[in-house]
């Protein structure tokens, strides 16, 4: 792992006490992956969340990682609170389906309509 990357991850853990991770497919997020960051802006705020890199199974090294040819296989968001991380697996994970391997998540394969945020009409 890079030390610049080391040095994000350490900075995220320290700022943010609750992290996720997501599974990445071989073919990567795509356009997923900007709905995911518009949805965490709109709903956590820019300053509430961010991501990191997290290229390796818990408890694998670089080297084991190298030969299975893994460059980045997860991805890790942080949250500001466990709140934020509830809406955002239940919008975005496959967390009903028994899809939590490794303690990662899975990215949904359907498409849900966007979160209107909360809107107090009284």
């Amino acid at each position: 792992m890079a030390a610049s990357s080391r040095l994000m991850i350490n900075e995220a853990e320290r700022r943010f006490p609750v992290r996720i991770r997501i599974a990445v497919p071989p073919q990567g997020l795509g356009s997923r992956l900007d709905q995911i960051i518009a949805w965490l802006d709109t709903n956590c705020g820019a300053d509430a969340w961010t991501s990191t890199p997290s290229s390796f199974a818990f408890g694998e090294t670089a080297r084991s990682a190298s030969t299975r040819g893994v460059v980045n296989d997860a991805l890790a968001i942080y949250f500001a609170d466990v709140t934020l991380t509830s809406a955002f697996v239940a919008h975005w994970c496959a967390a009903q389906r028994v899809e939590v391997m490794d303690g990662i998540y899975r990215v949904r394969d359907d498409h849900r309509s966007p979160h209107l945020p909360y809107r107090d009409w009284g």
